[in-house]
């Protein structure tokens, strides 16, 4: 019966704790906040600067920023012709474009 109750407790916290990453990103203020900053060298996912250097999910994969992690970091730091933003945008900013990004990626823009 310990067992049992223990069992549940921990698929209780994993469920929990799922739920609560998935509902920390917000796409819509990723989606405002991408406008606002990145829109004009990133409109459609293309890249105006560097065409090869799309945020298609393929092209994404490719250059390994094809996770959260990756994305926040290049937004943060810059790298090349695009300027690093960790001064300017707030670090849950950056995440919620992050994840926009993501996500428009696995949805094709």
């Amino acid at each position: 019966m310990k067992l049992l109750s223990t069992l549940l407790a921990i698929t209780g916290i994993v469920l929990v704790g799922s739920t609560q990453y998935a509902l920390a990103a917000d796409l819509e203020a990723g989606e405002k906040i991408f406008s606002a900053n990145c829109s004009a060298c990133h409109a459609g996912g293309n890249n105006a600067i560097m065409p090869e250097k799309t945020l298609k999910k393929d092209i994404l994969e490719t250059n390994g920023m094809n996770s959260i992690e990756a994305i926040t970091t290049q937004v943060k730091n810059g790298k090349n012709a695009m300027p690093a933003f960790g001064g300017r945008l707030a670090d849950e900013d950056i995440e919620n474009v992050a994840n926009y990004v993501l996500n428009q990626s696995e949805q094709g823009w």
